[in-house]
């Protein structure tokens, strides 16, 4: 026999819980948390993200002088890019770099007095910090390389011409006559870059630092990154290439190893690679003749 239908209240034999107990109440559905609640969490993720990726992939910096025109003009905001450094790759020559200062060469320069929105956005890479004392110039030579300049030019490294037409600021020469230091020859010690702002007479770079503990050479260990985009303002984004005549086949003989330098990571990402690869395709093989 079958009891009749139950209302919403009765209970029947397989609705009780062990020894003939009610069962439990269940709970009420969880309400979704608030946005309001949620914003915060948000919040401290998205700071989170930001400062990791300006430590260790991105960087905004803003271009607060005439060195590097008309590359680079007063006010604008580049983004250096911090990655490739860690993966062992060393700035290369053509290259557009930001380093610290190697050796109060910013001495006298005016400093601003960000208010505390500034100083924020800047701790978490939103904005240019405006306390470090940064750099921006073009590497012109590299560890080993020997770099000249002689009357107005063409500048010299081991011996080749560099054409530098195409970045140096219009009107200028490649070399400054002068007796600070627009007339040298140089030899660059591994570990170091000589460096040169593309507005040449109007750019206090590596030849008017000789005089310093690194004699105007910037230690590899300074370079924050490469600059590789201008980001803004809207009008004038472009991207920051090595100029062609860098890549002269006998610019200098080191260029090999450069050339080793760069593709080290993959490789040595591609040979520990090989041996996952192989034990795996030997398991796949033990398994189809199981």
């Amino acid at each position: 026999m079958t009891d009749g239908p139950r209302g919403p209240g009765d209970q029947g034999p397989g609705d009780q819980g062990p020894g003939g107990t009610p069962p439990p109440a269940s709970r009420p559905a969880r309400g979704q948390r608030s946005f309001w609640k949620e914003l915060p969490i948000l919040i401290g993720i998205a700071l989170v993200l930001a400062l990791l990726i300006k430590t260790f992939l991105v960087q905004a910096f803003s271009i607060p002088s005439a060195s590097m025109q008309n590359t680079l003009t007063m006010g604008d905001r580049v983004l250096v890019d911090k990655l490739t450094p860690w993966f062992g790759s060393e700035p290369e020559r053509g290259e557009v770099v930001v380093f610290h200062d190697p050796d109060n060469w910013l001495a006298g320069e005016p400093t601003t007095d960000p208010n505390a929105l500034q100083t924020f956005l800047s701790w978490i890479g939103l904005m240019p910090s405006a306390e470090e004392k940064d750099l921006i110039k073009r590497v012109v030579g590299v560890g080993g390389d020997t770099v000249e300049c002689k009357g107005t030019g063409p500048l010299k490294v081991n011996g080749k011409a560099l054409d530098e037409t195409s970045y140096v600021y219009a009107g200028n020469t490649p070399c400054s006559v002068d007796d600070q230091g627009g007339q040298f020859t140089v030899k660059v010690p591994e570990g170091s870059l000589w460096v040169m702002g593309d507005h040449r007479q109007n750019s206090r770079d590596s030849r008017y630092n000789q005089a310093d503990k690194n004699q105007g050479m910037v230690p590899v260990d300074e370079v924050i990154g490469r600059a590789v985009v201008v980001a803004w303002p809207v009008n004038h984004w472009s991207n920051l290439p090595v100029p062609d005549t860098f890549d002269q086949a006998d610019l200098n003989s080191s260029s090999a190893a450069a050339g080793v330098l760069s593709v080290a990571p993959q490789g040595a990402a591609f040979a520990g690679a090989v041996p996952f690869v192989l034990w795996h395709r030997r398991r796949v093989s033990a398994a189809r003749t199981r």
